[in-house]
């Protein structure tokens, strides 16, 4: 697939059925063919919620991952979005991004968000993941993620970072600060998707997706507790260019992760 300068993007932010893949599945899908775009993206746990029932409610890792694939490639676009999986070591947050091609790149959540006990219901990953797509190097991060800046600290080698959330009401505040400082910070684009609706636990979320430049300006948005579609085209030449201008990333602090 050859580099393209400029990338569309859509969040589709939505209710979620709780934990019931194939519901999940076919309104997501009625929903996705009303969207044009290069990358979709899809809330955390997109298939059941944001439950800690993992023995009840993960999957095999072909059930949701196969359904992905196949949009993909209807859709000629990225699919990206996160799945409480089962894999032979227990059960994992696994967050996929799929290419209308079928080839398939995840990331395992590192940071299991102990408040709802999700530290003793998956097992958390230890990798970080940027995959490369259609010349844009995008870093995969999930919900709880975006609290820790260490982990998502560029070292110039994303152009984007996105995080797919099931992020509650209660917290919005932070989660729209976040995303924006992550972006000013890491001077790169931001893409948050978050559900709406409640949950089986009757836990609110309002939304407030949001697709964020380099410099922490909102270039989309959506009121709160409105489902629809985030979408916006970012420009790789316009990035590198604000980098060249104002290289901040020279004088970052040199740090590994263990």
């Amino acid at each position: 697939m050859s580099a393209v300068t400029e990338l569309k993007v859509a969040l589709l932010q939505t209710a979620l059925v709780w934990q019931d893949a194939p519901a999940n599945r076919q309104q997501l899908a009625e929903q996705l063919q009303a969207i044009s775009a290069d990358v979709i993206v899809l809330p955390e746990m997109f298939s059941s919620g944001f439950s800690m029932q993992s023995e009840q409610i993960a999957e095999p890792e072909a059930d949701t991952l196969n359904w992905l694939q196949r949009q993909a490639k209807q859709l000629n676009a990225a699919l990206c979005g996160s799945v409480a999986t089962r894999i032979a070591s227990g059960c994992v947050n696994r967050c996929y991004f799929v290419t209308p091609e079928g080839k398939v790149s995840y990331y395992d959540k590192k940071h299991l968000f102990r408040m709802a006990g999700e530290h003793q219901a998956y097992s958390a990953g230890n990798q970080r993941v940027v995959v490369q797509y259609r010349g844009w190097r995008i870093l995969l991060q999930v919900c709880y993620d975006l609290r820790f800046p260490v982990f998502s600290r560029s070292r110039n080698d994303y152009d984007i970072a996105l995080y797919v959330a099931n992020w509650p009401a209660a917290r919005s505040h932070a989660w729209r600060t976040l995303l924006q400082a992550r972006a000013i910070e890491n001077q790169a684009y931001i893409l948050g998707c978050n559900r709406v609706g409640s949950d089986g636990n009757g836990v609110a979320y309002r939304g407030d997706s949001l697709i964020v430049d380099y410099l922490g300006q909102p270039l989309a948005d959506l009121a709160p507790n409105q489902a629809g579609v985030l979408t916006d085209t970012l420009d790789l030449t316009a990035l590198r260019q604000y980098r060249q201008q104002f290289p901040a990333y020279l004088d970052a602090d040199e740090f590994s992760l263990l």
